[in-house]
C-alpha cells in the first residue's frame, strides 16, 4: 500500500470509529440537540423559562407546528446543498489543478 492510502484508510477508520464508539459505550445516553441543550442553560442562569423571540416562517404559513417528517426532509434537503457546494468547491479546485498542469506541458 502506498502512504497516502494507508493515511485514508487509517483516517476512515478513526471517524467510524468516533461515529459509533459513542453509541456502544454511553448505553441508554439521550442524545439530544442544541436548541434543547441552550434554551435549558439560559433557565438555569436566568431563572426564568426561554420564550423564543419569533417563530419559523413556515411554521406562521402553515398555521401550526411542522411534523417531524417535514422538519426531517427539510434538514436533509439543507445538507443536500451544503454538501453539493462543497464537493463543487473541492472538483472545481482539484480541475483548476489539473488542467492548469496541462497548459504548461
Amino acid at each position: 500500500m502506498r502512504n497516502k492510502t494507508k493515511i485514508v484508510v487509517l483516517s476512515l477508520v478513526l471517524v467510524l470509529l468516533l461515529a459509533v464508539v459513542p453509541l456502544f459505550v454511553l448505553k441508554g445516553a439521550a442524545f439530544g440537540g442544541s436548541d434543547d441543550a441552550g434554551s435549558q442553560m439560559v433557565e438555569q442562569i436566568r431563572g426564568e423559562a426561554y420564550e423564543p423571540w419569533f417563530t419559523p416562517v413556515l411554521e406562521q404559513v402553515i398555521g401550526g407546528e411542522l411534523p417531524g417528517e417535514i422538519e426531517s426532509l427539510l434538514f436533509c434537503v439543507q445538507t443536500g446543498i451544503g454538501v453539493g457546494v462543497i464537493a463543487y468547491g473541492f472538483g472545481y479546485l482539484v480541475a483548476r489543478k489539473k488542467y492548469s498542469k496541462a497548459e504548461k506541458e
